[in-house]
């Protein structure tokens, strides 16, 4: 289940303290961990059958090591993007498609996972759930709006349970649609209707396990008691999970949140005011977005854990395109962050920058994360920067920034000649309810 019934998300009823476990578990495996970490979130999973699931998710079918850190400069830089799609959401939607399957084979049921993508959330959850028995997967993109790269990854993708979609629209169109037709309890129970999106919790579960790898890392690589963890960040599912695992006692001194010019979050932690505006098309896509969904669970917490404080903040965000909160007594929003907005020009200046001075070349996503946190955050903490995605799927944005074909990846040049298929439908939530019905009829749901 992605959404709860009411149309909230699901949040852990309670976040456990493992500070006194941090030193036991920096001789662990990146399996190990990840069993120590979910186990606290997954008391209904036994042991073994999470070992499992662990093992066949990051063993050798995962493609390279899962979440290395490199230094670069003066900065650390935390590499997600050696999964099979060459994204961070490999971490979680590898696991999450071994999960579903796994859930699926016990009840013996069926599963329909209706998505929406900026661009890598789509080729890593269709790569996650091709072929899986029970699951097909729905995938919503912004026609026109995600890179030629990104689109080929989900589109040539042809297993009969994998049906791209291209909507005439935003992001934010496609995410609303999602939660308008996951809000629907008669389509959703008749469909069986799942998410692989960031609202689904085991994506911010299994995101939290690299900041336990990577944090402890760098403290010894720096003697430093703390890190500054610095996130890019469209949908707040990745810095999210950096947040959870800093209340379970990661020594993290702040987290950087690094916005482009789609500024709504940076806006919030500096204000305290959350607004939408228009959305700017800009090089790092999966950060174009003006409705960060994962920011709902920040804010439950942000409001003392209080569902109706909660729900009518979203009330008045859904019917305004605003919400405020109260700053702490010293003018400040959250301790806890930094914020700041890197525009187009910071992208590419970043990109060639560290190419030209260190040999290290930055997705353009990444690229928004070092250009804020060199500027933002100047109290001496060593700094960790999540990198998320390979250069290689942004050929043009490179091209601009080093003045030639820097980015390369085998897999990338595989896709170029592969045929496609996508449906391309209105910005219509009812065109895709239609869509989705015809296809699972065809087969074995009725929905009506």
């Amino acid at each position: 289940m992605g959404l709860a019934d009411d149309g909230g998300l699901m949040v852990p009823e309670s976040i456990p303290d493992v500070s006194d476990r941090l030193d036991a578990w920096r001789a662990l495996s990146y399996e190990d961990l990840a069993c120590e970490v979910m186990a606290l979130y997954a008391g209904d999973l036994p042991r073994e059958d999470l070992r499992k699931l662990v093992e066949r998710t990051y063993g050798e079918s995962y493609g390279g090591p899962v979440a290395p850190v490199v230094r670069v400069g003066p900065l650390y830089v935390l590499e997600l993007w050696h999964g099979p799609t060459l994204s961070f959401k490999d971490v979680a939607l590898q696991f999450l498609g071994n999960l579903f399957e796994y859930i699926l084979g016990r009840t013996g049921g069926r599963l329909n996972v209706l998505g929406a993508t900026s661009g890598d959330t789509g080729s890593a959850a269709i790569c996650g759930c091709r072929g899986r028995a029970g699951i097909r997967v729905f995938m919503m993109h912004p026609k026109g709006r995600v890179s030629q790269i990104q689109e080929r990854q989900m589109t040539t993708v042809l297993d009969e349970n994998v049906h791209n979609i291209a909507v005439e629209g935003s992001f934010d169109d496609c995410q609303r649609i999602l939660k308008s037709l996951a809000s629907d309890l008669e389509f959703k129970r008749a469909c069986s209707l799942g998410a692989v999106n960031s609202i689904n919790w085991a994506r911010i579960l299994a995101q939290m396990v690299y900041y336990f790898k990577a944090v402890p890392e760098v403290r010894e690589a720096t003697g430093a008691e703390r890190v500054a963890v610095c996130v890019p960040t469209g949908n707040f599912g990745n810095v999210l999970s950096a947040w959870y695992a800093m209340r379970m006692g990661l020594p993290i001194e702040r987290l950087i949140l690094a916005s482009n010019e789609n500024d709504i979050l940076a806006r919030f932690f500096t204000t305290g005011r959350y607004s939408r505006r228009r959305v700017h098309h800009t090089l790092s896509p999966a950060m174009d977005i003006q409705v960060a969904s994962n920011f709902e669970r920040y804010l439950y917490h942000r409001v003392g854990s209080d569902p109706v404080r909660l729900g009518e903040l979203m009330r008045s965000f859904a019917q305004t395109g605003a919400l405020e909160v109260q700053p702490e007594p010293d003018g400040a929003v959250d301790h806890n962050f930094a914020a700041g907005v890197g525009t187009v020009e910071d992208c590419l200046a970043t990109i060639g920058r560290c190419w030209r001075e260190h040999g290290y070349l930055l997705d353009p996503h990444s690229a928004i994360g070092v250009a804020v946190a060199e500027r933002v955050y100047k109290n001496g903490a060593p700094v960790l920067c999540v990198a998320t995605a390979h250069p290689a799927k942004f050929p043009e944005a490179v091209q601009r920034a080093v003045g030639r074909d820097a980015a390369c990846h085998p897999a990338i040049e595989a896709l170029r000649d592969l045929p496609t298929r996508c449906a391309t439908l209105p910005n219509d939530e009812e065109a895709v309810r239609r869509f989705m019905m015809s296809v699972v009829t065809a087969t074995d749901c009725e929905c009506r």
